[in-house]
């Protein structure tokens, strides 16, 4: 119950986090926010952005359960990170580097919607919206 407890104060504290960051790339404040999701890999996840940034795709999900004993709450923060990242990138005009990020944050959040024991449409809108953002990106390297 504990656990349960820690993982969900933490989503509404990364929530709450994310928010922040919005306003901030609404402003351009672009390296402000770049430090802002380098210090939330560190306090969410204890360990550098540096680290998931360099996994393969393929050891986001297993690899990350199973070697850091992380939660599914845990890679519902790391999606949301991802996300974000990907955003900062995207209003950069970066949009190769968004692209992987986002992808990313798609593959974490799949996983984590199979996975999970209960419906969750809010999950469900977020898988849509990143297959949306990725689907479009996807288009723009087509031109």
């Amino acid at each position: 119950m504990y656990q349960k407890d820690y993982i969900m104060k933490m989503l509404e504290m990364l929530g709450e986090f994310v928010a922040g960051m919005m306003s901030f790339l609404k402003k351009g404040e672009f390296n402000r926010v770049n430090e802002m999701i380098e210090a939330a890999f560190t306090d969410f996840l204890k360990q550098d952005a540096a680290y998931f940034n360099n996994l393969p795709i393929e050891k986001l999900t297993h690899h990350l359960l199973k070697e850091h004993n992380y939660s599914y709450g845990h890679l519902e923060v790391l999606a949301e990170l991802f996300n974000t990242q990907a955003e900062l990138y995207y209003r950069q005009g970066k949009n190769e580097e968004s692209l992987v990020f986002y992808e990313k944050a798609l593959v974490v959040l799949q996983f984590v919607v199979k996975e999970s024991k209960t419906f969750s449409q809010e999950k469900e809108n977020k898988v849509a919206q990143l297959q949306l953002k990725i689907s479009d990106l996807r288009e723009l390297e087509k031109k």
